[in-house]
């Protein structure tokens, strides 16, 4: 019998190299670590949630679908209370200032020895900025759609590169380069919420700050249009 599983956590699940020894941060009922040792893309998972009813919720799932053998379950706060002995560390289903917290927590984390997926969902644009601000590199980035919904994830790597500018905090160029079939969707919604952004900022008389976010709105254009024509 196989898990059922969202979109935003299959693509997690896609990021995730066969063979790691996978950390479930916020594991809720325990769905993505299950899947990812039925399908054999996990060797181990640890799997760890804040809350004790979700996490017993997981257990019980572990047990249901019979692969509580390898994973291990812990009740903490982000990974305070974890054994370090992991590959890969997944946060999905968060918002930034939660993810942020995580990582201010465990400067360990930035070590070439982890990578992180992450799948947040709000104030991405924050997230993105404390990544770039931080010596953290977005390697990979896709989008997934469940429902209405489009949702980013990233693959994300504690390594030098580029700053971020304020409009590939938005979109990312991993995410540009994903060509993901959804960007076309996805950029339109961000254009679109950046837009009404500008409009109620000039009309209550912030015409400082609708100039610095129409700035970012024509430089999201050019990225997009250099993305279509190659350049």
């Amino acid at each position: 019998m196989n898990i059922p599983l969202s979109n935003r956590l299959l693509a997690c699940a896609g990021f995730v190299n066969p063979g790691d020894r996978v950390a479930d941060i916020g594991c809720d009922h325990g769905y993505l670590g299950i899947y990812l040792l039925q399908n054999g893309l996990a060797s181990a998972v640890i799997a760890s949630d804040v809350n004790q009813g979700p996490l017993d919720s997981a257990v019980k799932n572990a047990a249901k679908f019979a692969v509580s053998e390898n994973i291990r379950f812990y009740l903490s706060d982000g990974v305070r209370n974890i054994p370090r002995e992991f590959d890969t560390m997944v946060c999905a289903g968060m918002g930034a200032d939660t993810m942020i917290s995580i990582l201010e927590a465990a400067p360990w984390l930035k070590s070439k020895q982890y990578r992180l997926i992450l799948q947040c969902q709000s104030r991405r644009p924050a997230l993105r900025r404390y990544l770039s601000d931080n010596g953290w590199c977005i390697l990979r980035e896709t989008l997934a759609r469940d429902g209405k919904f489009l949702y980013p994830v990233m693959e994300v790597v504690f390594s030098p590169a580029p700053p971020l500018t304020e409009a590939q905090t938005h979109i990312s160029p991993a995410l540009l380069e994903s060509n993901s079939p959804l960007l076309p969707d996805f950029f339109q919604r961000i254009t679109q919420g950046i837009r009404s952004t500008v409009d109620g900022l000039t009309r209550s008389g912030d015409t400082e700050k609708a100039a610095q976010f129409s700035d970012v709105l024509e430089e999201l254009k050019k990225m997009y249009e250099n993305r279509q024509t190659g350049i």
